[in-house]
């Protein structure tokens, strides 16, 4: 029998990339996203079978949307086997600008609620059931505070804290939390970014890892492995040296500077 995954932000990018590599390994798609037209392109221009697909719209900042979503696939397709809570933004912020606080509520809305409410119409059933994968999209931007990131690797810090409390107290369940930390991957998102970004993977190539990752129930992993250690090496600086370093780096784009 067929196995299901249950991808948000699944319109571009990582989402999109794990989709394919899903789809090659023979499982089943229910895959959310607001731009569901790109995704019906993309599934016709892979050739994907109809009948191993199903799309569900959902913005995932606005809770009921995406409840609903999850919802509809327990009807249409039955219980995943895997949930993937994909979907994020990442938008540079400066808190001077009182404008700027909306983005942050932004981020959070969409990195951390959204998180939270994909997984919700999956846990009981898949604590009943006594097995499931719940895996959460952190980043290597969540180990250590970045200038101009205060949204974005707060957000992030917040997923990684926020799966590890899941993983916890659903020890016992059968149900397995898996938390992916991706370091640079090229993507549409990241292709703005105007400094330089170590160890850049291709989408697809992060997609096989992190889909091994899943399959083995790894809790925690940062693909790729040298951004792990880049990010621990981080992680020790003194503040002091931390704070040296990172002096002058050019900051993520602000809304208005897109």
């Amino acid at each position: 029998m067929s196995r299901l995954v249950f991808i948000t932000g699944a319109s571009s990018g990582i989402g999109q990339a794990l989709a394919w590599q899903y789809y090659q390994a023979g499982f089943h798609l229910a895959l959310v996203a607001r731009r569901t037209e790109a995704i019906s392109e993309w599934a016709l221009t892979q050739g994907i079978d109809a009948a191993r697909l199903r799309i569900y719209s959902a913005d995932v900042a606005d809770t009921a949307s995406i409840v609903a979503a999850g919802q509809q696939c327990l009807q249409a397709q039955g219980l995943p086997d895997v949930v993937i809570a994909n979907a994020g933004i990442s938008i540079g912020m400066d808190t001077a600008v009182q404008t700027d606080i909306d983005v942050m509520a932004k981020t959070f809305a969409t990195n951390n609620i959204g998180l939270a409410a994909t997984f919700q119409p999956f846990v009981e059933a898949m604590c009943t059931r006594g097995s499931g994968t719940l895996v959460g999209m952190g980043s290597v931007a969540g180990i250590r505070g970045l200038p101009g990131h205060g949204a974005y690797c707060a957000s992030k810090a917040a997923v990684i804290a926020y799966c590890e409390s899941l993983r916890g107290e659903l020890r016992s369940s059968g149900v397995r939390v898996v938390t992916i930390c991706p370091g640079y991957i090229d993507t549409p998102l990241t292709r703005q970014n105007r400094y330089s970004m170590p160890f850049l993977m291709p989408a697809p190539d992060f997609a096989r890892r992190a889909f091994d990752a899943i399959e083995r129930g790894d809790s925690y992993r940062v693909i790729p492995w040298q951004m792990g250690w880049v990010a621990k090496l981080l992680r020790l600086l003194p503040n002091a040296l931390f704070d040296k370093a990172l002096a002058g780096r050019p900051r993520k784009r602000r809304v208005d500077e897109a």
